[in-house]
C-alpha cells in the first residue's frame, strides 16, 4: 500500500491504472463534497476531473527538472476570475488536488485510503452538524409615536427567538413612527409567517422588516 506502482521507465499499464484512479476518485469525491450543500455544475465537474489532471502533471514532471520549471511557469500565468468559493468548496478542491498527487506518483492504494477516512469523516461531522450555529438576523419594527415599545414584543420574541436584543431606536416620518431595530436568533431558520402577522397586531400593521444583517449594519 505505500509503495508505488510507477517504475522507471514508466509502462503503460501503470499510467492508465493511475489515470483512471484518479478519475474514480475525482468523481467519488465530486458526489462526496456536493452532498448536501448548494452547487454549481462547473464545481462538480472541476472535481471530478482534477485529480486525474493534477496525476498528469505530476507524471510528467517526475524526475524532470526542466519540465518542472515550464509548468510550474505555465502555472504561475493562469488567473482565476471566477467567484469566490466558500470554505467547504476551497477544501473540496485542495482534497482533490492531494488525491490528484498521490495517483500522479503512483500510490494508488494510498490515495484510496485517504479518500475513504477523509469521506467517513465528513459524514460523521455532515450527521452531526458539526460547527453549524444558527444565523442572527435583522429586525425592524415600525409603531406609532404612542405606543411605549418598552416589553411590547418581548412575549413574542421569547416565543419565536432563542434570542433577541434592542440595538436600536430611532425616529422616522416626521417624528410621528418609531422603528425599533433588534438583533434575534430565531428558533427555526425559516422566517414565521405567524411570527409576522402577530408582530402586525402589535404595531398597527406598520410596516415590519426581517432579514440578514447587510454589511452597514454589522459595521
Amino acid at each position: 500500500m505505500l509503495n508505488s506502482i510507477i517504475t522507471a521507465p514508466m509502462t503503460a499499464g501503470s499510467f492508465f491504472v493511475c489515470i483512471a484512479a484518479a478519475l474514480a476518485l475525482g468523481v467519488l469525491t465530486a458526489l462526496v463534497f456536493g452532498r448536501g450543500s448548494f452547487h454549481t455544475g462547473s464545481y462538480s465537474v472541476t472535481l471530478a476531473l482534477l485529480p486525474a489532471v493534477v496525476a498528469m502533471v505530476i507524471m510528467l514532471v517526475n524526475g524532470n527538472v526542466g519540465a518542472g520549471v515550464a509548468v510550474a511557469g505555465t502555472f504561475a500565468l493562469v488567473r482565476f476570475r471566477s467567484m469566490p468559493g466558500t470554505a467547504r468548496e476551497i477544501t473540496g478542491l485542495f482534497f482533490a488536488v492531494s488525491l490528484g498527487l498521490a495517483c500522479g506518483m503512483g500510490y494508488v492504494v494510498m490515495a484510496a485510503v485517504f479518500f475513504v477516512i477523509i469521506s467517513c469523516v465528513l459524514f460523521v461531522l455532515d450527521s452531526l452538524k458539526f460547527g453549524i450555529v444558527r444565523s442572527h438576523r435583522s429586525l425592524k419594527i415600525t409603531i406609532p409615536e404612542d405606543l411605549d415599545y418598552e416589553g411590547l414584543f418581548d412575549d413574542l420574541l421569547d416565543e419565536y427567538a432563542l434570542s433577541y436584543e434592542l440595538i436600536k431606536v430611532q425616529t422616522t416620518n416626521m417624528g410621528t413612527l418609531y422603528e425599533l431595530s433588534y438583533d434575534v436568533c430565531l428558533k427555526d431558520d425559516r422566517i414565521s409567517k405567524k411570527f409576522i402577522d402577530a408582530i402586525r397586531c402589535r404595531n398597527g400593521n406598520l410596516p415590519v422588516i426581517i432579514g440578514r444583517h447587510s454589511d452597514k449594519e454589522m459595521m
